[in-house]
């Protein structure tokens, strides 16, 4: 595929608009969808580039490869398959589909092979990590799962928001690598709430903890980002306690799947369900240390 395909974009939530945002700058014409259809209609509006659609239909007549960026499974299912879906509109093209959202493995193989059936196309998974900022600021890292021919001709597209694409394998292979990437991330945090409240009834001013372990063995991008806002909490989320939540529930499941005992990941997700509870389920992921 050329840089010059016509690209199709569903989902322009906090990480999907800056995305397509970066798709836009970057010269690419894109046709992009969002269930409330005013954030399609606001970007369509700002940029001769843009096309705003109806339906996910339309996006597929518009497109020669489609980028997903969905809340979960279902919506996953809904867009591609459900009344007007993606797959309304690829009937006659074998439209590739890159699927930015994080799902269980097992259902990544399960669409993919549906989507074969039904176009002949091709379904690559290709969740990212990096968040808002790296959206924003095009580094985010894709670790993605498919033919590995189809994953090389369209990171040409994908560099438009990407630093880095590694493909990992075969379908699932990369959804299963970001909830290796989510299992490190969400105890990393939960051990930077505990450590943030060790400090404050230690007496400590928690608020200088990201500088003063900075360079050492216990610095990350965690502690430099998420943990900054554990003691001053951020105006808006940049990611839920809920969505955080929904991905440990995924990974229960894989390691279900795989027979491996995750028992530190397990006693974060039961933490994370308290949080959703107590009412803490909309909140940034770094107020888990108010739980």
């Amino acid at each position: 595929m050329s840089t010059t395909m016509r690209i199709g974009f569903c989902g322009l939530g906090k990480m999907g608009l800056p995305m397509a945002r970066r798709l836009i700058d970057a010269g690419h014409r894109v046709a992009v969808w969002n269930r409330t259809h005013e954030k399609a209609r606001a970007l369509g509006v700002a940029s001769a580039l843009c096309i705003a659609c109806e339906t996910p239909e339309e996006v597929a007549r518009e497109s020669d490869v489609v980028l997903l960026c969905l809340a979960d499974g279902v919506a996953v299912e809904d867009v591609a398959f459900g009344p007007r879906g993606l797959a309304m509109g690829a009937r006659r093209k074998a439209l590739t589909i890159v699927d930015h959202s994080t799902l269980a493995p097992s259902q990544t193989r399960s669409l993919a092979a549906r989507w074969r059936d039904a176009t002949q196309g091709e379904w690559i998974d290709a969740p990212v990590s990096g968040g808002t900022a790296g959206a924003s600021h095009g580094t985010l890292a894709i670790m993605a799962g498919g033919d590995a021919a189809c994953i090389e001709s369209v990171e040409p597209v994908l560099a438009a928001f990407a630093a880095r694409v590694t493909r990992m394998g075969d379908s699932g292979a990369g959804q299963a690598t970001k909830l290796v990437n989510q299992t490190i991330t969400m105890t990393t945090i939960a051990a930077l709430a505990e450590a943030t409240n060790l400090a404050r009834h230690a007496g400590i001013d928690a608020s200088k903890m990201s500088a003063a372990l900075a360079g050492g063995w216990a610095d990350s991008v965690l502690l430099q980002t998420v943990q900054p806002r554990m003691v001053v909490p951020p105006g808006q989320p940049t990611g839920s306690i809920r969505t955080m939540l929904k991905d440990l529930d995924a990974v229960a499941s894989l390691a279900g799947e795989c027979g491996v005992a995750l028992p530190i990941a397990a006693r974060v997700r039961d933490w994370l369900a308290r949080a959703v509870d107590e009412g803490f389920g909309d909140e940034d992921i770094s107020q888990i240390v108010r739980v």
